[in-house]
């Protein structure tokens, strides 16, 4: 499967709707985890910035409902964008918090405010994604 496909997007909106493995860090993290997901809605872009390719994600009530492939610009709640370095970083098991607080991952457009009351689940949702194996 190749990476920013729309197979590879499907089998990245399994794995963050189902979620990282829970090893490894204290349960009431996990808990917290469990509180922002519960109820939340809203869509994240995340984007390649050579290609302008999109994966979009779109959070209904706590799942991940849908997820699509597009080229830029792109409509989303929250847009983030990285190069195709980073992306591979990622892929390789980056620390991927490391990676959005050293902004190799930048939050381009969206409240900011909102974004960074989830972090942790967004980071965690983030790690999933990024386990997905795939071809460059």
């Amino acid at each position: 499967m190749r990476f920013f496909t729309q197979e590879w997007a499907e089998a990245a909106r399994s794995a963050v709707d189902a979620g990282p493995p829970q090893e490894g860090k204290l349960p009431a993290y996990w808990q917290w985890i469990d509180r922002a997901r519960a109820g939340y809605t809203a869509s994240w872009a995340l984007g390649v910035r050579e290609t302008g390719s999109y994966l979009i994600l779109t959070w209904k009530d706590g799942k991940c409902a849908e997820a699509e492939i597009a080229d830029g610009p792109v409509e989303a709640d929250y847009v983030l964008a990285a190069g195709e370095a980073t992306w591979e970083k990622l892929r390789e098991g980056a620390d991927p918090g490391r990676v959005v607080m050293y902004r190799g991952l930048r939050l381009e457009r969206g409240d900011v405010l909102g974004f960074f009351r989830v972090i942790y689940f967004f980071v965690e949702s983030l790690a999933a994604l990024a386990r997905v194996p795939a071809d460059p």
